[in-house]
């Protein structure tokens, strides 16, 4: 597994940014901030993390199931984040809710969905980042602009 990923975002125009994979082959894809003050012809960063937690939560399932020999079906995951302002006015994520529906084949497959039901959250690297808080240190050109550590009291 890489232990490093980089992207790097470059203006398109207004709010929208072309986003590059570095050292992938993967399709560049377009962001844009909803309306005002962008577009809103693109995905925002909120509605990339859905998809982020999303995707990583269905991916730790079906893991999950394969390692078992479960007969996994269709899958279709549902994720719903909720805005709010904070104390200071400032929009935030205030939660992400999640539901899976995951279809298996055969009674033995049941009781595998069963037991990954209770284990498959702990391997996605993404849900447990975010509700545990990640460190993110920022600088625009070269000058930090946030402390490089979060306060570990400090609730996601």
């Amino acid at each position: 597994m890489e232990t490093e990923q980089t992207v790097v975002l470059e203006r398109v125009e207004k709010y929208q940014f072309e986003v590059q994979f570095t050292g992938k082959s993967y399709a560049n894809i377009r962001v844009d901030e909803g309306s005002p003050p962008g577009t809103d012809t693109a995905p925002n960063p909120s509605r990339m993390l859905a998809v982020a937690v999303g995707h990583c939560l269905s991916s730790s399932l079906l893991f999950c199931l394969e390692r078992s020999r479960a007969e996994a079906g269709p899958v279709t995951t549902r994720v719903r984040t909720t805005l709010a302002r904070n104390d200071r006015g400032r929009w935030r994520i205030q939660g992400i809710d999640v539901d899976i529906a995951a279809e298996v084949q055969g009674p033995e497959s049941e009781a595998k969905l069963a037991r990954c039901r209770e284990m498959f959250e702990d391997f996605c690297i993404v849900t447990e980042s975010v509700r545990h808080g990640v460190p993110v240190r920022v600088s625009v050109g070269g000058l930090p602009t946030s402390p490089p550590e979060r306060d570990s009291s400090a609730t996601a």
